[in-house]
């Protein structure tokens, strides 16, 4: 009996819920596959599955046995794919992590074309908002927007800059009128994206002009981790923003939003926030990381000229 055959065919069968549809998806006889999971069964003197003539289903041991030969497996291939991805030809699948609206806006147009250019790299992307375990999640790549990761168990590499502008609606200004110095956002109402604490904690919006920084503290009634829901905010005129170029540049083109203190850098935070990718240490060597970032690079480099 071919052991890893037996074991790649048990899975197939379990996914199946019978044998004749896990041979046709193998392209074997069913009979064949019939064999097979008797001498598999034979050898470990046990029964790993329940034959009825509707269904094929697992044994409370063939399920605890499928859960660890799954797991076998996929570390199997990932050992075969890590083989093949230190070449020069980027192999194999690429799992990869991205913020939602980041996703939506800015990576997801670009997808395809990665794929056409690399067909023999498969993505596998996580679009989330949190804050995901790369070694956990077995994530290849996390796209992320902020400081540059400072964790020692990672590798950082910037993408692309990520300038934020301050905008408000053009009927929240007719109600309540522009401000003239970025002090004055201290005094208005501001939503704001949430990194931690209570919506009644101020936040702090760094402006920086000819080396000077001006750190205001600003509050509003709204807190929330989704940009999307802070633009909307905005377009409803429940008041200043600070949000990325990339999600309110067609807005401010169109002239449903206005942007204020063109002349500052404004940052949530003091120091420079950026669009950049974060690996393990063991990707480093990886061709279709590599191929990914350059990809990206390349991409975001365009669209920061357009």
């Amino acid at each position: 009996m071919d052991k890893l055959l037996a074991l790649t065919t048990l899975l197939e069968v379990a996914d199946a819920g019978g044998f004749a549809r896990a041979a046709q998806r193998l392209g074997v006889a069913t009979s064949s596959v019939t064999r097979l999971m008797d001498a598999l069964e034979a050898s470990l003197g046990t029964a790993l599955l329940t034959r009825t003539p509707r269904r094929v289903s697992l044994t409370d041991a063939g399920a605890a046995y499928v859960a660890q030969v799954s797991k076998l497996l996929d570390e199997l291939a990932e050992a075969d794919e890590s083989v093949l991805d230190s070449g020069a030809e980027p192999v194999g699948a690429l799992r990869v992590t991205v913020p939602s609206t980041y996703n939506r806006i800015v990576l997801a147009p670009h997808l395809a074309a990665f794929l056409d250019a690399y067909p023999r790299v498969a993505l596998d992307v996580l679009v989330s908002d949190r804050f995901v375990d790369l070694a956990l999640e077995r994530i290849d790549v996390a796209l992320r927007i902020g400081l540059p990761s400072s964790d020692p168990g990672l590798i950082a590499r910037t993408l692309a800059a990520n300038p934020r502008f301050v905008v408000a609606s053009a009927a929240y200004i007719e109600r309540v009128g522009a401000p003239q110095t970025p002090a004055e956002l201290a005094e208005r109402e501001c939503v704001r994206i949430a990194y931690g604490g209570s919506y009644r904690a101020r936040q702090v919006w760094t402006f920086t002009r000819n080396g000077s920084e001006e750190r205001v503290p600003v509050r509003g009634r709204l807190l929330s981790n989704s940009l999307d829901m802070l633009l909307e905010a905005v377009h409803a005129g429940q008041g200043f923003a600070l949000l990325p170029d990339w999600l309110v540049n067609e807005p401010l083109a169109a002239g449903r939003l206005l942007r204020f203190f063109p002349d500052y850098c404004v940052t949530p935070q003091s120091g420079e926030v950026v669009a950049y990718a974060a690996y393990l240490p063991n990707r480093r060597n990886s061709s279709k990381v590599r191929a990914l970032l350059q990809f990206l690079e390349a991409r975001l480099a365009l669209r920061e000229g357009a």
